[in-house]
């Protein structure tokens, strides 16, 4: 499988079109991304929107979120998401290893990105790019 990985520069509605067919392939309680969403996603300075993309589609994303604390640079990967039809082939991987380029390149003294237990393929692939897990305990404020 031809795979590129790409940072969006521009937000398109081939961009809407593959978080609508992503998206529901990581959270189902994920609202659906409208074109303003999208825009807002892109035009973010934290933000860096990754795609892997094939000759024919985007089949997987991710967003590096970098912060600037008074701790230093902090890197957060959130909401990776490849394609069902498309694991298995080293997609999450080449997206993982540029997110940490791009970091890395940035001066973020940290990387982190959290995972399920039961996600138990990714947590590996995480352990083999160089993650290791944390004590920590996260808290979370819903809506």
């Amino acid at each position: 499988m031809d795979i590129r990985v790409e940072v969006v520069r521009e937000p398109s509605q081939e961009l809407v079109d593959a978080f609508g067919r992503l998206l529901p392939q990581l959270s189902s309680a994920a609202a659906p991304l409208d074109r303003a969403a999208i825009d807002r996603l892109v035009a973010c300075d934290t933000n860096t929107v990754l795609v892997a993309r094939t000759p024919e589609a985007i089949v997987g994303t991710l967003v590096l979120v970098l912060l600037p604390l008074p701790s230093g640079l902090r890197g957060r990967i959130e909401d990776v998401v490849v394609d069902g039809a498309a694991r298995g082939r080293g997609v999450a991987g080449l997206l993982i290893e540029e997110a940490v380029r791009l970091a890395r390149k940035a001066g973020a003294r940290t990387l982190d990105l959290t995972s399920r237990p039961d996600r138990a393929s990714a947590n590996r692939l995480y352990e083999r790019i160089g993650f290791r897990a944390r004590e920590s305990t996260v808290f979370r404020l819903s809506e």
